[in-house]
C-alpha cells in the first residue's frame, strides 16, 4: 500500500478483525475514522446489480460528480477493466481476502489522475446480504470529475493469520472427534 489513508484504514480494519478473517460491519465505528470518511464507501455484494454503493463518502461522490448511492461500482470502470474488478470484488467478498489496486483515470479536463483502491471484506452474517468496504484515495490533487476508471495493477493482501497455540487449536476443532498424531 502506498497511500497513507489506505494504510491507516487497513490497520484499523486489521485491529477490529482480531482473530477472525474479517470484522463484522457493526464493529467499524465511523467516529474513529473521521478524517477518512470522505474517501470510504460500502458496497453490496450483488453481482447482477454490479455491486451498488450502499454508502459513499463525500469526496468519492465529488470525484464522480453525483451521489453514488445505489450506483453500480463496476460501471465506474471502463469496459477493459470491468470484468477484472468484478472478479476482484468476488474474491474479496467470498474468500475474505483484502485487495489493493492501482487505478488510473482522466478528469473532464483531460488531466490524468492516479488513485489507489483498497477493498476490505466484512464477516458474513446468516440471512444478511454480503457487503464489503473500501477506500479510494487519489495521489495528486485530482481536479474535476473523473471519467472511466482503469485498473493498472492489483494484488490480494493476505493478512497474517492470528495463530493460536497448537494445543488450543486442537481443542477448538475437537468437538467430539479427536485425532491423535503418531507414527504410521
Amino acid at each position: 500500500m502506498k497511500h497513507p489513508s489506505n494504510r491507516e484504514f487497513f490497520a484499523y480494519w486489521d485491529c477490529k478483525r482480531g482473530t477472525a478473517r474479517a470484522p463484522d460491519r457493526s464493529e467499524i465505528e465511523p467516529n474513529a475514522l473521521r478524517e477518512l470518511l470522505g474517501d470510504i464507501f460500502v458496497l453490496a455484494y450483488d453481482v447482477p446489480s454490479g455491486h451498488p454503493f450502499r454508502v459513499a463518502g463525500t469526496r468519492v461522490c465529488a470525484r464522480f460528480g453525483c451521489d453514488l448511492k445505489n450506483t453500480s461500482f463496476a460501471s465506474l470502470f471502463g469496459p477493459d477493466s470491468r470484468a477484472e474488478i468484478e472478479e476482484i470484488i468476488a474474491s474479496v467478498a467470498e474468500e475474505t481476502l483484502p485487495a489493493i489496486a492501482g487505478i488510473s483515470a482522466a478528469s473532464q479536463t483531460g488531466e490524468p489522475a492516479q488513485l489507489e483502491l483498497l477493498l476490505l471484506p466484512f464477516q458474513s452474517r446468516p440471512h444478511t446480504p454480503a457487503s464489503l468496504t473500501g477506500l479510494l484515495a487519489p495521489f495528486d490533487g485530482v481536479q474535476g470529475v473523473l471519467g472511466d476508471l482503469h485498473l493498472t495493477s492489483w494484488r490480494y493482501l493476505h493478512p497474517p493469520e492470528k495463530i493460536l497455540p497448537r494445543a488450543l487449536r486442537k481443542l477448538a476443532i475437537a468437538r467430539g472427534f479427536m485425532v491423535y498424531e503418531g507414527l504410521r
